[in-house]
């Protein structure tokens, strides 16, 4: 995963694969102890990576906001020159249709519709960004936001 060794990034990636593993309050709880590590003004890639995943294993849709905004906050800090001393094939930009996606998803459990349809505008326009990620990914994440929008539709106003 990574071109190398990030002793930060190698804790993100196995509370990653806990949560993954079904474990989501062990991975929270790692997550939880990762950022108090790393800190609001620590490594903004960091920042970015942990709470992105963590907002992924939280117990309610404010907490996962709440996470998901610290990723977003933290992406526009990121430089390509510092994603790519993870991995060189990263671009911050790509970063965002995922970001804005999550945040759609967030605002309309907590049922603001004009948020979440804020958030798929933003995520829909960065689409482009996606044209030479990996395989499939720009697809999921097409999928991910037409998914999110039928239910936005299918809300009652």
């Amino acid at each position: 995963m990574s071109d190398g060794p990030d002793p930060v990034m190698t804790r993100i990636t196995a509370a990653i694969e806990r949560s993954r593993g079904g474990d989501a309050p062990g991975a929270a709880a790692e997550f939880d102890a990762l950022w108090a590590d790393v800190g609001e003004d620590g490594d903004a890639f960091h920042r970015c990576v942990l709470a992105h995943y963590a907002a992924d294993v939280q117990p309610d849709a404010a907490a996962e906001l709440a996470w998901d905004l610290r990723a977003l906050a933290a992406a526009a800090a990121i430089t390509d020159e510092r994603a790519q001393a993870f991995h060189s094939t990263l671009r911050v930009q790509g970063f965002y249709p995922s970001l804005h996606l999550n945040l759609a998803e967030d605002y309309r459990k907590l049922g603001d519709s004009a948020r979440a349809r804020e958030h798929l505008g933003l995520a829909r326009q960065r689409l482009h960004h996606l044209d030479g990620a990996a395989a499939g990914y720009g697809d999921t994440i097409r999928t991910a936001l037409d998914r999110i929008e039928r239910a936005l539709d299918e809300q009652p106003r």
